[in-house]
């Protein structure tokens, strides 16, 4: 006989709302009618996104653990939850863009096409719209929230799988450069399944020293019996797996090409979300299995995050792809963010946890709306990457150089952005545990990262075009749509906001800093 498992289906209202919209979405795609499907797939996977984030924030307070244990439903866990669906929803709407006029979509109208077939040639001007990618990207945005909260290293590991496996399919999904995205997409699988079967591999370890795979067990195995060798082998394991997802140096291999490759809203959407998704589960499993050894992975967490900003900071420098060089700040920022988790205290709450999801909030935010800007910046082929044919921006629209200046602005940290706010907090935090040290690494990093930042800046203001300086043969910038429109509003309001009133959500984030498990 089994027993039934105890389950909340209050707590677990954010992820049925989720995973339901993400089921209707294959039943919409397998019944509706081709010529009025985008819409409704639009429709429902906002609503399922929307849905899961006031769900999220009609359970503040919230601390239990449901589902038989394997998933903790804490303050920590529900602000990282909300937090992935806000974004996930302005990841969704940056999807829509071009809806109107196909042709212009970032998505191939159909996947199963031989690259630079004659086929695929003609899918460049097809009215067909790509809507697969609606419920493709509601599942992972699920996995992603699952992820967060999961209390069992399995549970850890199914999540992972479902975050992962959608964002592999889309991320080959363009509709130009197409053996680009196609060689992102099997990069990613390839490098993906490499770090799965690590997690999968420490999951087994750790198993294998404590005879279980509940985080409070673990913890509960490192007090009373030490840690072994091989739980050590199982912890290092966990970690690689879950520092791949997050893009930190010497895992980010993946990163610059699968940014560059991938649709510019999927790049928007991984780089935003996924991040967010993968501390959630590095927070989780360091401090609440593995938080009473923590001599067992500080000083790899500490010299992993100075490789990250380093490696992040310079390589960014070299770089003449607008997408590669925010993927290696990506890579800079994952060093940040990990001075913040060097940050908490030996409980796992307090201001580095606080911190931490106040920078990952922010950054979401931010990295949103770059790459939203960066959608905007045409030439014959499609978007402008190259950094030569943004020279002269602020001529041809002075608008989208403001806005686009504003996000360079939060990413390298200047006061009165939230990049600002959240690099002080994320900082501040680690100074007051004694890792001074680490923090002088970032703000060197920092001050080296600010200078590609201020690049683009300089070409957009002070730079002609090239073909003149008429301005004849400058950047084409194309005039956005209404979901654009909405994600540049809202990422922008908040960037500015953020950097200049941040109490509320600090604070929020603050009631919110606490692991239940």
């Amino acid at each position: 006989m089994f027993d039934a498992p105890d389950l909340s289906f209050t707590a677990l209202a954010p992820l049925l709302f989720i995973f339901g919209a993400a089921c209707v979405g294959v039943l919409v795609e397998s019944f509706w009618p081709r010529d009025s499907r985008h819409p409704v797939q639009l429709a429902v996977a906002l609503v399922g996104a929307l849905g899961a984030l006031v769900s999220t924030l009609l359970l503040a307070g919230r601390g239990e653990v449901t589902a038989d244990g394997a998933l903790a439903v804490d303050g920590a866990g529900l602000f990282l939850q909300a937090t992935i669906a806000g974004l996930g929803a302005l990841a969704i709407l940056l999807f829509a863009e071009r809806a109107l006029d196909p042709a212009r979509s970032a998505f191939v109208a159909s996947v199963a096409v031989p690259a630079g077939s004659p086929r695929d040639r003609e899918l460049l001007t097809s009215p067909q719209v790509q809507t697969e990618v609606y419920p493709l990207a509601t599942f992972a945005i699920g996995g992603m929230m699952l992820f967060v909260t999961s209390n069992d290293l399995l549970v850890m590991f199914v999540a992972l799988e479902v975050l992962s496996l959608p964002l592999y399919l889309i991320s080959g999904m363009a509709r130009r450069r197409r053996l680009l995205s196609q060689e992102a997409a099997v990069k990613y699988f390839l490098l993906g399944a490499f770090a799965s079967a690590f997690f999968l591999y420490g999951l087994a370890l750790v198993y294998g020293a404590t005879g279980s795979v509940r985080l409070s067990d673990i913890r509960a195995a490192s007090l009373a019996e030490g840690t072994d060798v091989l739980m050590l082998l199982g912890l290092a394991l966990l970690i690689v797996g879950l520092l791949f997802k997050a893009s930190v140096a010497p895992f980010h291999t993946w990163t610059p090409d699968v940014y560059e490759g991938a649709p510019t809203p999927v790049t928007a959407f991984m780089a935003a979300c996924t991040k967010v998704a993968a501390f959630g589960a590095i927070l989780r499993v360091l401090y609440v299995a593995f938080g009473a050894a923590e001599w067992t992975w500080r000083p790899l967490i500490y010299g992993v995050a100075i490789v990250s900003m380093v490696v992040g900071s310079v390589l960014a420098l070299t770089q003449t792809d607008l997408k590669r060089m925010l993927a290696y700040s990506s890579i800079a920022h994952a060093g940040f963010l990990l001075t913040g988790v060097l940050g908490l205290g030996a409980d796992g709450e307090g201001s580095g946890l606080a911190a931490t999801m106040f920078y990952l909030l922010v950054y979401g935010l931010t990295t949103i709306g770059a790459f939203a800007v960066l959608t905007l910046v045409r030439d014959g082929d499609g978007e402008a990457g190259h950094l030569s044919q943004w020279a002269g921006l602020a001529a041809r629209s002075p608008l989208v150089a403001a806005v686009m200046t504003l996000f360079l602005l939060a990413l390298a940290g200047i006061p009165l952005t939230s990049g600002f706010t959240g690099k002080f907090a994320v900082f501040r935090a680690a100074v007051e545990e004694g890792a001074w040290p680490l923090v002088l690494v970032a703000v060197l990093a920092s001050a080296v990262a600010a200078f590609f930042y201020l690049r683009v800046i300089v070409l957009m203001y002070f730079s002609a075009p090239a073909g003149g300086a008429d301005g004849e043969r400058g950047p084409t910038v194309g005039v956005p749509g209404l979901p654009t429109t909405v994600v540049l509003a809202i990422t922008a309001t908040a960037t500015l906001a953020l950097g200049i009133v941040p109490g509320s959500v600090l604070d929020l984030a603050e009631q919110a800093a606490r692991f239940v498990g």
